[in-house]
């Protein structure tokens, strides 16, 4: 188990230098940069461009350096805990970076804990109970969760909470509490305005979740070692516990790793519906204006994220299953 350990975390250095160097050059490849993004909207709102201030500002942020160049400084700076400038906020960014990225954690983890409480138990039931009426209503509330897109659900979520409550449901805290110091006030509200977002993110996830339970259990249910158990008198549940459902959960233990940047990508309509002050809008900002140093950032800590969990998805799939820890 130690060397499965090590070798993974061998792994993880290598992975994160390529992954910057990928996101780099994705955020180079549109033509121009951000002085050219700047002096296209001065000229488009009639004011004037002064030719000297952009050459300022090129030579100040080093755009007028070769790519290579540019990349080197930036992870220079990064390995000295600086990030670089954003162009369209004039701040450092690792001012703006991280109370995006721990607003994103922390709905997407909610997420990801609400689909599983919720779907695993509804799909082990409806597997273990198999043509029941529970089992019907677990495939319709399956079906209906896949079908409703989750924006639409926000919107009527804002629509109900206005309409027979008069107020607005949407974003992470009360205005009294945005942009107040953290405390236990702020957290019980920051946990009052989250089940929201829960909701709207964990639908569909849930509805599959509980459609992919059910057809694993089912799966594994029938295999030859589950009807072994049974014929030698093994306790109904300590057999479905012990041996079909840790099985049948490799799945999802496998996509831990993937579950952050797939809620980000598919949430950005979301978090700009729900007002979320997530990674997933203002990353969307920074690459249309084209801001690379934020960009970059962004998408850095984003992969050190997805690596981490791909990581945790292997331990986890090590600890579940012994033929991944000793396989070959």
């Amino acid at each position: 188990m130690f060397q499965y350990i090590l070798r993974r975390l061998m792994l993880f250095i290598p992975t994160l230098i390529a992954i910057s160097i990928v996101a780099f050059i994705l955020i180079q490849l549109p033509p121009g940069d951000y002085l050219t993004s700047y002096a296209a909207t001065l000229a488009s709102s009639g004011e004037s461009v002064d030719e000297a201030q952009l050459a300022a500002l090129e030579r100040r942020y080093g755009l007028d350096q070769p790519i290579y160049v540019q990349y080197a400084k930036w992870m220079w700076g990064i390995l000295h805990g600086d990030f670089g400038m954003s162009f369209e906020w004039n701040k450092p960014v690792r001012e703006i970076i991280w109370d995006r990225l721990f607003f994103t954690v922390v709905v997407s983890a909610s997420s990801m804990l609400f689909t599983w409480i919720v779907g695993i138990p509804i799909g082990i039931y409806s597997a273990t109970h198999q043509y029941t009426i529970g089992d019907y209503l677990a495939t319709i509330v399956g079906f209906i969760g896949l079908g409703i897109p989750n924006f639409m659900i926000a919107l009527v979520l804002l629509w109900v909470g206005f309409s027979y409550f008069g107020t607005a449901i949407g974003g992470l805290f009360s205005p009294e509490f945005q942009g107040a110091p953290w405390s236990l006030a702020k957290a019980l509200n920051l946990l009052q305005h989250l089940w929201v977002p829960v909701i709207v993110l964990g639908t569909s996830e849930t509805a599959w979740t509980i459609r992919s339970t059910r057809a694993n259990m089912l799966d594994e249910l029938h295999k030859p070692y589950v009807i072994t158990a049974r014929a030698k008198g093994l306790p109904e549940r300590k057999l479905l516990w012990k041996y079909p459902v840790r099985v049948a959960l490799n799945p999802f233990f496998s996509t831990v790793g993937y579950a952050l940047p797939g809620l980000i990508s598919g949430a950005v309509i979301i978090s700009v519906v729900l007002s979320l002050p997530t990674a997933g809008p203002m990353l969307l900002r920074a690459l249309m204006a084209e801001d690379m140093y934020l960009a970059g950032s962004f998408l850095l800590m984003l992969s050190v994220l997805t690596v981490i969990g791909t990581l945790i998805s292997d331990l986890l799939l090590a600890w579940v299953d012994p033929r991944i820890r000793y396989g070959r």
